[in-house]
């Protein structure tokens, strides 16, 4: 390149003749200003400067494929390990990761994830948005008490099931074991008895913990204990499905098995005295007078989990104002959930059904933590992970502090403890107040917090595809353990943001105070289990 001179106080400057501006402007600027040009060039009107520099076009590839381009490649640093989410705010990085694929990667210990923002910040969006992109892989999601109907529409979009509880739109009997009894019948030896014993370790949690939400309180040592005798003389005699009616008949009856549980010696007062409040709280739940109809009856055959579908329970007919009736019927979904994800391990165990791949989602935890003391032992009895392969778990709830409606100081750091043994972490919109009680989870830099507050001003309105929404909607901060986070912004395609405008039409008049089938018929979606039934009658 030829360079032109020029002298400024004695001393001979260069500069590339090809960038060379007004020679008499470069010697009144002096030696200073153009000896060494900055990256962007000439800092002189005329110069050349570069105000603004694009970035340069990124893509993404293995080292196998890209091993080529060096030095010219560097390490990502967002994973590719799971559903796609959307693209890394910081980096502009493709973002795909969840907890069951990242398990599988050995990026965490344990295939469970924690959800929490403010509300109306697309939280529920995330949540269907993985649970859509697994059934993609081949996971079957099963909500376990979809308060709101948020799941209804993506769940009928894969082929899954909806079964419908509360407000006689649905009946769930709690001593009805049909998906054990029926793979009992399928197997022999040391996995049907495993079966037929975890059976009746189901229907004896389920029933403490409905009678722990309608007495607000747990019950005794002795009622427990007076609770599986009477389970065991039932089940032995009684030819059919039994009722909850009948359980109460049984203890009712004074047998001697329960008799000698309960040291009565002879005496029926002394047996009265034992087992009089149990009878009382069982005739309640019988009768529906405490907890609603819902375990009054027998559960139908089209209101039956189906371990090979995904599947979702609406309890979207059961009002807000009915909190003890809610929590009931989470507790209930949690353990007829659990025990069919069992059931179905142990029948892939023998051979007979194929490994399936399970992920349960826990949405409102609160709900049903809030209700009474002895509530959250229930809680873990029914929901505890189980770690055998294939099976994942999402717990959802608004912030840490949803915990504190839990009375009890005991069982609500028993209640903390359901976050704090999930390993991925996803947060959304928090106030600045939530921090202190995250920070006891997770380590969190001061911009990590920052960022996490701004999200959850709900002042800052931003315009996104046309419409206005909250700046923090769609954003979310994913913690893998103790590193650093991977703050996301979540895309949708035209489908899932056309899942995403139907759940909220379907919350406005769920609102209004429509049922959830007049709810479908408006919205225009349909059942395809209806539609087969009404179809095999025509036939």
């Amino acid at each position: 390149m030829k360079f032109r001179s020029f002298t400024k106080n004695d001393d001979v400057l260069e500069v590339p003749a090809l960038q060379l501006p007004d020679v008499e402007r470069i010697r009144k600027a002096g030696r200073r200003a153009y000896m060494a040009p900055s990256k962007r060039g000439y800092a002189l009107a005329g110069g050349g400067q570069a105000s603004y520099i694009d970035l340069p076009a990124e893509y993404r590839g293995s080292s196998r494929q890209i091993c080529g381009l060096f030095p010219f490649s560097s390490g990502a640093g967002s994973p590719l390990a799971g559903v796609p989410l959307g693209s890394n705010i910081l980096t502009g990085n493709i973002v795909g990761l969840d907890h069951f694929t990242a398990y599988q990667r050995g990026l965490i210990p344990n295939p469970s994830a924690y959800f929490m923002s403010n509300p109306a910040l697309g939280k529920s969006t995330l949540v269907g948005k993985i649970m859509m992109g697994l059934d993609a892989f081949g996971v079957l999601s099963m909500v376990l008490g979809d308060v709101k109907g948020e799941h209804v529409l993506r769940t009928r979009m894969v082929g899954g099931k909806v079964i419908r509880l509360g407000n006689d739109r649905g009946y769930l009997n709690p001593l009805d074991s049909a998906i054990a009894e029926r793979a009992a019948e399928r197997l022999t030896g040391g996995l049907r008895q495993e079966v037929l014993t975890e059976a009746h370790y189901h229907r004896k949690s389920l029933l403490m913990a409905l009678l722990t939400v309608a007495r607000g309180s747990s019950i005794s040592e002795e009622e427990t204990i007076v609770l599986d005798k009477a389970l065991r003389i039932l089940f032995d005699r009684f030819d059919g499905v039994p009722l909850v009616k009948d359980l109460a008949q049984v203890i009712a009856e004074r047998p001697e098995a329960i008799r000698n549980a309960v040291l009565d010696r002879g005496d029926d007062e002394r047996y009265a005295d034992s087992t009089d409040a149990l009878q009382k709280s069982l005739n309640g739940i019988a009768d529906g007078s405490t907890i609603g109809g819902m375990f009054s009856r027998h559960t139908r055959e089209e209101d039956r989990l189906d371990i090979t579908r995904s599947c979702v329970f609406d309890l979207s007919a059961i009002d807000d104002t009915l909190p003890e009736q809610q929590a009931a019927a989470m507790l209930a979904s949690w353990s007829t959930g659990f025990a069919a994800v069992k059931v179905s391990q142990v029948l892939a165990d023998a051979g007979l059904e194929p490994r399936r791949n399970y992920n349960v989602v826990l949405d409102e935890l609160w709900r049903a933590l809030r209700i009474g003391r002895g509530i959250v032992d229930r809680a873990d009895s029914l929901t505890r992970l189980n770690r055998h392969q294939g099976v994942g778990q999402m717990m959802i709830s608004h912030t840490l502090k949803d915990f504190d409606a839990v009375a009890d100081e005991a069982d609500r750091k028993k209640a903390q403890g359901f976050a704090e043994r999930c390993s991925m972490l996803v947060m959304g919109g928090l106030g600045r107040s939530e921090m202190d009680a995250v920070q006891n989870l997770r380590n969190m830099t001061r911009a990590e917090r920052q960022r996490i507050v701004s999200w959850s001003d709900s002042k800052n309105i931003t315009s996104r595809g046309g419409k206005q929404a909250p700046f923090g909607r769609g954003k979310f901060l994913i913690k893998l353990g103790q590193g650093p986070g991977i703050p996301v912004e979540t895309r949708l395609t035209s489908v899932e943001d056309r899942v995403a405008d139907t759940n909220q039409r379907w919350e406005v008049l769920r609102k209004e105070g429509l049922a959830p089938e007049e709810i479908e018929r408006q919205l225009g979606i349909t059942d395809p289990d209806v539609e087969e039934t009404d179809h095999d009658a025509a036939a």
